[in-house]
């Protein structure tokens, strides 16, 4: 859900729609921990939507973890003074986007009932690409150059070869479900990218996407009858509870506006090369936390995943 075309996450990257008013040539120390935290919690955002699926439903669990995180981005817009107008050229592309990242979520929530977290990152990860091929047709100043298209396709044969590996343990349903999540979650980068959203703040474009996938999630909690686990609710584990609580305001909210203030104080190109390390993480928290298999093949895709990533982005 970047401006920047070739982006890349184990859940998602908070989109990139301001021009950043960069204090620094260069990452310093601080700026590299807070990178490579972020990174990580990114990475173990999938393994603690999974760990609870058996309490907490995953469109209620979706819908949960949107309430909680677009009320609290409401207040942040709020405290900065950043307002939210019907008038100002966003609602439309605002509400197409936000419905993409409701069913991009939904994709991924619900996936993960039917495959493992490890092979996840692996398939969200094919973002990047459709945004790519996608604004190589609509925009001609976008065009795919030689070493592009060697990093599209070894992306795109890595990604093959990790869905053919039936050792990871993964569900055809799933992994197509998350394959559905990334081709949303690169559609909305690419309407972003080509509307007034680009030029909107950052947390105006969160509070969209938020928004919409709490009202459809509950929508389709409600239809699905997920929302009777709420008769239970008082017996919900303390896993379940801390899951939500760091999903809605430890990822979606707290890194997210950290990420925010970090490219606004540090070049854009070096803070978004850290993307990188999110599936990264993602599988290492799956083998460890989970108990999920992570085979060679696995490795190796996403190996491939991330060196086709690296070409994808080379802009020369």
């Amino acid at each position: 859900m970047s401006s920047n075309p070739i982006t890349a996450a184990a859940d998602t990257v908070p989109p990139v729609t301001t021009a950043p008013s960069v204090h620094h040539a260069h990452l310093d120390l601080f700026a590299v921990v807070c990178l490579i935290a972020c990174c990580a919690l990114w990475g173990l955002n999938q393994v603690t939507i999974k760990l609870v699926l058996p309490e907490v439903p995953a469109m209620l669990q979706l819908a949960i973890r949107s309430g909680i995180a677009f009320l609290l981005v409401l207040l942040w817009m709020r405290h900065r003074g950043i307002r939210w107008s019907p008038r100002d050229g966003t609602l439309g592309p605002g509400l197409l986007s936000g419905t993409l990242f409701a069913v991009e979520f939904a994709c991924i929530f619900v996936g993960l009932q039917y495959t493992t977290a490890a092979r996840s990152v692996v398939f969200i990860n094919t973002s990047p690409f459709v945004v790519a091929i996608v604004l190589a047709l609509l925009v001609p100043s976008e065009r795919l150059r030689p070493l592009q298209v060697v990093g599209l396709m070894l992306a795109f044969g890595s990604i093959a070869l990790a869905f053919g590996d039936s050792g990871s343990g993964g569900g055809l349903l799933g992994d197509l479900l998350v394959l559905g999540a990334g081709l949303m979650w690169g559609l909305t980068t690419v309407v972003i990218r080509l509307s007034a959203l680009r030029t909107a703040a950052s947390e105006l474009t969160l509070a969209y996407q938020l928004g919409m996938a709490t009202l459809l999630s509950v929508v389709a909690a409600i239809w699905t009858g997920q929302t009777a686990a709420l008769d239970h609710v008082a017996q919900w584990s303390a896993l379940a509870w801390g899951s939500l609580f760091y999903q809605a305001v430890i990822v979606t909210f707290a890194s997210y506006l950290l990420w925010f203030w970090l490219l606004t104080r540090y070049p854009t190109t070096k803070v978004q090369a850290f993307v990188f390390l999110s599936p990264v993480f993602g599988t290492l928290f799956a083998g460890v936390v989970l108990g999920e298999p992570v085979t060679i093949l696995l490795l190796v895709g996403l190996a491939g995943v991330g060196i086709g990533l690296s070409l994808l982005n080379r802009r020369g």
